[in-house]
């Protein structure tokens, strides 16, 4: 039950599950470590447009994994893979890197096209999946 999918799945997991870091490290030697971790609205006033985008692309990142996840899962765990859902998994997880460090770098064209290669590999595992009997 190893298969490519759930293995880049994995990857985009950790990956998403960090992208927090580099705006909460911001964030907290902005207002100190105290403030960051009480106050609910210290994250509205980052004093840098770079980690409010960030923040921003994680959240991104996460609602589209929500979408992605169980459509790899699905693919790897009922061994449907193709080498077009091997393909698209590993180009999701590159999509999903760029498309955080585009956004955060403020590169709205580049943010569009990385956002619009994800959501076509999410469409790729969809379309598997509704093609087997």
């Amino acid at each position: 039950m190893n298969s490519p999918e759930l293995y880049w799945l994995t990857l985009s997991v950790v990956l998403t599950a960090c992208l927090w870091l580099p705006y909460v490290l911001k964030l907290i030697a902005q207002v100190g470590v105290i403030a960051a971790v009480s106050d609910p609205n210290a994250a509205r006033d980052f004093d840098a447009d770079w980690a409010a985008r960030a923040s921003k692309a994680h959240g991104n990142a996460v609602e589209n994994l929500v979408v992605f996840a169980p459509l790899a899962l699905l693919v790897g765990l009922l061994e449907v893979s193709t080498a077009a859902t091997a393909t698209a998994a590993m180009v999701y997880f590159f999509a999903r890197l760029a498309h955080y460090v585009v956004y955060v770098a403020g590169i709205a064209p580049l943010r569009t096209l990385t956002f619009a290669i994800g959501w076509a590999c999410t469409i790729i595992m969809a379309v598997r999946l509704l093609s087997v009997g």
